[in-house]
């Protein structure tokens, strides 16, 4: 099996939990399961722990209300879950600009660990340093949003498109300009990148 048809397979899946669910409610606890960790470390990387729980339970509980209008011909489950949660970031807006706020004042935290977890607690509200704090914080909504549902939520251009609903050729757009911004801001480096080490 290809990796291709296994993530197919692993979508089809994903679908027809949610159809049963229509008529066996307790059916979406597979979906819950299954993806609650990874929105976990998104919403937590982009607004803190401390309200990470209750966003990622409200997306949750938004998707099952309104799994009856989930539509697999518009794209995956994940992605689904993901601009549900992108959404739900969106009203604390001014929460995650006044933490990026408050952590290039204050500093922040290295991490340690495997490389891929360095990069991600690179751009994580707990792991953020004060450069790239000051670069997050003065980046469009919309440029922000599609940034982190890459770096931090590991989708592709395609699964970042249906999250927000824009084309592709938006996510390529919006996201080269937020590096753009950010390797600018940063002296030539891109913390989002998984090929690049972060010094600032």
């Amino acid at each position: 099996m290809t990796a291709a048809h296994g993530v197919a397979a692993s979508q089809d899946e994903d679908a027809a939990v949610i159809g049963r669910s229509w008529h066996e409610p307790d059916q979406f606890k597979v979906i819950y399961d299954r993806y609650f960790p990874q929105i976990y470390r998104y919403v937590a990387g982009r607004l803190g722990r401390d309200v990470a729980d209750d966003v990622a339970a409200e997306t949750f509980l938004t998707a099952f209300r309104k799994r009856d209008r989930f539509d697999p011909e518009r794209g995956a489950v994940r992605p689904w879950l993901f601009g549900i949660a992108t959404n739900l970031v969106g009203q604390y807006r001014r929460d995650e600009s006044r933490r990026y706020a408050a952590l290039a004042r204050l500093g922040g935290e290295t991490a340690g660990g495997e490389h891929e977890e360095r990069v991600a607690a690179r751009v994580t509200a707990e792991g953020v340093r004060p450069s790239l704090a000051r670069a997050l914080a003065a980046l469009p909504e919309g440029d922000r949003d599609v940034l982190l549902l890459v770096a931090l939520g590991g989708l592709g251009y395609e699964e970042a498109a249906q999250a927000l609903e824009i084309p592709g050729g938006t996510v390529g757009s919006r996201l080269s300009r937020a590096r753009k911004k950010l390797r600018e801001a940063l002296g030539g480096t891109d913390p989002t990148s998984t090929e690049e080490e972060f010094h600032g």
